[in-house]
């Protein structure tokens, strides 16, 4: 056993060039995002509001960065029978809103990035070309949204398929 683990993590560079791919992304689709790349403490590394975003968006897009780097997963993946109490247990710096994607590399959570402004999909699609920018990044493509934020989930019920 040892008392010391590797960890690896973003220079201000490497967290730059996720904050400006994501930027890019958000000017192509043309949606105006808060754009948070934090460390794996929750820490800001880097941030960006574009014109046009919503100013309430700074926050949650913080908290979905924060809430990816710390618990390692995509936001929105909580189901929505718990989403209110694990974000108030969080003193509400824990959000499920879609849109918080860690950056995971070889296995190492790095850091984590989320966009906000848009849709859950837009945020997350904009998450994803921010991410992108670090070669080898996961996407987490079998990610499934399951908040109260996606559209036909009623709490305490399972969503029916439509036919």
């Amino acid at each position: 056993m040892t008392d010391v683990r590797d960890t690896k993590t973003l220079t201000l560079d490497g967290a730059l060039k996720v904050l400006n791919a994501a930027i890019t992304e958000a000017t192509r689709i043309g949606q105006p995002m808060c754009i948070a790349v934090v460390d794996t403490g929750g820490n800001l590394l880097a941030f960006g509001r574009m014109d046009g975003s919503k100013g309430l968006s700074v926050t949650s897009s913080i908290n979905k960065a924060r809430t990816s780097a710390l618990s390692g997963v995509p936001t929105g993946g909580a189901h929505a029978d718990v989403e209110i109490q694990v974000t108030l247990a969080h003193e509400s710096r824990w959000t499920n809103l879609i849109g918080g994607l860690p950056i995971r590399v070889d296995g190492f959570i790095l850091d984590a990035v989320a966009a906000g402004s848009g849709s859950g999909m837009q945020d997350l699609a904009v998450a994803r070309a921010g991410a992108v920018a670090i070669p080898r990044a996961d996407m987490y493509l079998d990610f499934k949204p399951m908040g109260a934020e996606d559209a036909g989930i009623i709490r305490g019920t399972t969503p029916q398929p439509t036919i």
